[in-house]
């Protein structure tokens, strides 16, 4: 018999297909995947601006003028093409409209058709004004305004009176006021803030356009304080004498236009009557 060698010990195949790298190579670590490409597209050039043509200007005054309500600038972009910015034709309209009897403002968060300021006084004349809030509705709304979203106990603290529930009724009627949730405190009372109405009757682009506590203050101040007269309208005590008292013309005497007291007329006898 022959003996047999022993088997030699397989190799793994990793070790078997290794080979080492040569010397001075960098070394690298086979754990690390690949690099996957970028997929950063460019991004895509904006689409240039053209100016609105006629047609485009027709269309804004005409949306305009049939709009009831201040028109904002994203609903005259739904007619428009794509190219076409909203804001440029509204700006055309405006300044087409410029120094004429009707111009465009900005108010409410819209673009409405409104009187020129200059002609509005005379328009009173033949065109009934809107009828006007009581004080008291007045005072409540002024508070609402510059406080909002306030509820109706902190309106009462504000004005040191109670509120009726006809002041809010007639506000609510109105359009001025709406209501802007619940505070949450026990019995969660009702929040109260204004309209994009309110704006538009009162001629505001925004409510930051509301003028400042101190802005009313200053202008009170100034209304209510007479100014100092000037230098050459001082009297001068040391120059000015007293005038002397003129006196009365009687109302006897001749030439006199002044009629007798009534007491002076009581006392005369009245003639006997003639029959």
């Amino acid at each position: 018999m022959t003996e047999h060698e022993p088997p030699a010990e397989a190799l793994p195949a990793a070790a078997a297909t290794e080979t080492p790298p040569p010397e001075g190579a960098p070394e690298t670590a086979a754990s690390e995947p690949p690099a996957e490409p970028s997929l950063d597209l460019p991004a895509p050039e904006p689409k240039p601006r053209v100016a609105p043509s006629a047609d485009h200007i027709r269309l804004t005054e005409a949306l305009i003028f049939a709009s009831p309500d201040p028109v904002p600038a994203r609903q005259l972009a739904a007619l428009l093409p794509e190219d076409v910015e909203a804001e440029d034709a509204l700006r055309e309209v405006q300044a087409r409209f410029a120094g004429s009897g009707v111009e465009l403002h900005e108010i409410g968060g819209g673009w409405q058709f409104r009187t020129a300021p200059d002609l509005a006084q005379r328009l009173t004349r033949v065109i009934s004004r809107p009828r006007r809030l009581p004080r008291v509705a007045m005072e409540t709304l002024a508070i609402i305004a510059w406080h909002q979203p306030v509820t109706r106990a902190q309106v009462e603290e504000i004005r040191g009176a109670t509120l009726s529930q006809q002041t809010l009724d007639a506000l609510l009627e109105a359009g001025l006021i709406r209501t802007a949730g619940h505070r949450e405190v026990p019995g969660r009372p009702s929040l109260w803030a204004t309209t994009p109405q309110f704006l538009a009757q009162f001629g505001l682009k925004d409510l930051k356009d509301l003028p400042k506590r101190e802005e009313l203050v200053n202008e009170q101040s100034s209304v209510l304080e007479p100014s100092p007269p000037a230098e050459d309208d001082r009297p001068n005590a040391a120059t000015v004498e007293p005038a002397a008292p003129e006196a009365a013309p009687s109302a006897l005497e001749p030439g006199s236009h002044d009629a007798p007291p009534d007491d002076a007329a009581e006392q005369q006898p009245l003639p006997p009557s003639v029959e």
